[in-house]
């Protein structure tokens, strides 16, 4: 296991020293125990690069092995505590960086209601966490469109509308029912491609039969946010990201024909992975209470008068 941690530290890393910080060992001897594996093996499962330390094929499926192993270890553990009839265990919870709006707060009751078990939360795209998923790096994820490229168990959680955002001086802020064409004179701010919200607001363009100039391509809401307040564009974007901006009069939604295009917040495990209980339990609860946690306050703001 000493072996398969390090070439799993080091493809993390890309670092000896910081593979060696990581699993509290010197330099010298994350070399050790790879030349080791090397050795048994017989073919040469590090390289290095411009970039740093790289994994050759044959690290990858060893990569892919030490990942596999140290989730049947965690599995294992959780159960042997089921058994002895103590709640513990940990678990390793995706979330797309969407969900980071609400997503902590549900976890945060939840790790209060269950003080045994440890949460581990990793944030990523959606394509991050579907490979986390796929190499099981991650346990459950929270995401929207459950992916179809492996066989995926998925329970929802609630609505997850998508709105457009404007600055509170826009030409077209406070009017009703907008149509979709007035977007056109617009320059729109949108995610990377990858996102979610990407592919979304493409398909969204594309029903509505619209072409807006593509300003700026922005891999981070936040980000978003601040440049459609400073003006420079309008934004399709997750409603439950803008909540406090919203409330508070630093953005506003704009009431376009077609929006908000609804889809829905999902928890989503690996289909051929048994469940553990530490897991089981979190499952139940995002699907039993995760919509309570879900924000509001923007979505109101279009049925003001």
């Amino acid at each position: 296991m000493r072996q398969l941690r390090a070439i799993a530290a080091l493809h993390k890393h890309g670092s000896v020293t910081r593979a060696a910080g990581e699993l509290n060992v010197s330099p010298p001897a994350v070399t050790l125990q790879v030349k080791a594996l090397e050795d048994q093996l017989g073919i040469v499962l590090v390289e290095r690069s411009a970039g740093g330390m790289v994994l050759t094929q044959g690290g990858l499926v060893i990569a892919d092995a030490s990942s596999r192993i140290e989730a049947v270890l965690r599995e294992s553990a959780a159960t042997l505590a089921a058994i002895a009839g103590a709640e513990r265990g940990e678990i390793r919870v995706g979330i797309i960086s969407t969900a980071k709006y609400y997503a902590p707060r549900a976890l945060a009751a939840f790790a209060e209601a269950h003080p045994g078990i440890d949460l581990r939360l990793i944030v990523g795209n959606r394509d991050e966490i579907i490979d986390g998923l796929m190499h099981h790096v991650v346990d459950l994820a929270i995401m929207g469109r459950p992916p179809t490229e492996m066989k995926v168990s998925a329970d929802e959680i609630g609505d997850h509308p998508h709105v457009m955002i404007a600055q509170p001086g826009h030409r077209l802020a406070g009017v009703r029912n907008i149509d979709p064409s007035e977007l056109n004179r617009e320059t729109m701010l949108v995610r990377e491609a990858g996102s979610g919200t990407r592919r979304l607001m493409e398909y969204y363009c594309a029903e509505a039969n619209i072409t807006p100039r593509i300003g700026m391509q922005i891999g981070s809401n936040e980000t978003i946010k601040q440049s459609v307040m400073a003006g420079l564009g309008v934004s399709f974007i997750s409603a439950h990201t803008v909540d406090a901006e919203v409330a508070d009069g630093r953005l506003v939604l704009l009431d376009i024909l077609g929006l908000p295009v609804v889809r829905q917040w999902f928890v989503v495990h690996l289909a051929e992975r048994a469940m553990m209980p530490a897991s089981e339990a979190l499952l139940v609860f995002l699907r039993d209470h995760g919509g309570r946690f879900l924000p509001h306050a923007a979505m109101e703001s279009l049925n003001r008068p």
